[in-house]
């Protein structure tokens, strides 16, 4: 009931799954069971008999989980941008790790072309090219490592949710797989803009790219060492 009041669909979360016994008369019984999501796990640890060991101890670490995400939502938000968007950059090359991954399990052979769909749906059309050219990049130069920290989280949630729908649509075959990341990429686009956010390609190309902020990093500390 709390899924399905929350708009949460329950399919998603409380997957049914097929499992069979054999029986000692040669028969075999079917069994139903469930494959749960964290989400799905966490509703039922909360709303089971505390007395029972094994509910304490789940509820015990959901509110110690809940509480590390706090602490560490206080502490981002006290970052500059600039460590913002070294935080933000380490959470999508792992996702874009990921992404290849599901990518290459659902039969992507061009993955230039993959990662262009998802660009396209996020950005109004604009390929990955497109978007160095608008940024003055130079020829090879990492569009991740030129932009702000909330375009940067854009291009995260675009990732895992293009991730998420290979995943757990079983989606088969280059073209499908490239249809899907540009669907997920217009659909974050969309979100962005129902929420009256500002667009992805309007928001401002930060001054120094990541890698010189590195170098300058790099050789601040060498200078403090000496």
């Amino acid at each position: 009931m709390a899924c399905e009041q929350s708009k949460f669909m329950i399919d998603e979360h409380f997957t049914q799954v097929g499992k069979t016994s054999e029986m000692p008369n040669g028969g075999v019984k079917n069994i139903l069971e469930y494959k749960l999501s964290r989400y799905a796990c966490y509703l039922i640890v909360q709303n089971a008999d505390p007395r029972k060991e094994v509910v304490a101890l789940g509820q015990t670490y959901f509110a110690v989980q809940t509480r590390r995400q706090e602490l560490t939502e206080k502490e981002y938000f006290m970052l500059t941008e600039d460590e913002k968007r070294f935080y933000q950059i380490n959470l999508t090359k792992k996702g874009n790790y990921s992404l290849n991954q599901a990518a290459k399990k659902a039969g992507v052979k061009n993955f230039d072309i993959f990662h262009n769909a998802g660009y396209k749906g996020l950005y109004d059309g604009e390929t990955a090219d497109d978007i160095a050219k608008r940024k003055n990049l130079r020829y090879r130069e990492d569009i991740l490592d030129n932009i702000g920290s909330d375009e940067l989280i854009a291009n995260l949630f675009r990732i895992s949710q293009t991730e998420q729908k290979l995943k757990r649509d079983n989606i088969q075959g280059d073209g499908k797989a490239k249809e899907i990341h540009y669907e997920v990429g217009k659909e974050v686009r969309n979100t962005i803009k129902r929420l009256g956010g500002v667009m992805p390609e309007d928001l401002p190309t930060p001054k120094k790219s990541l890698k010189e902020l590195e170098k300058e990093k790099s050789k601040q500390e060498k200078i403090e060492m000496k």
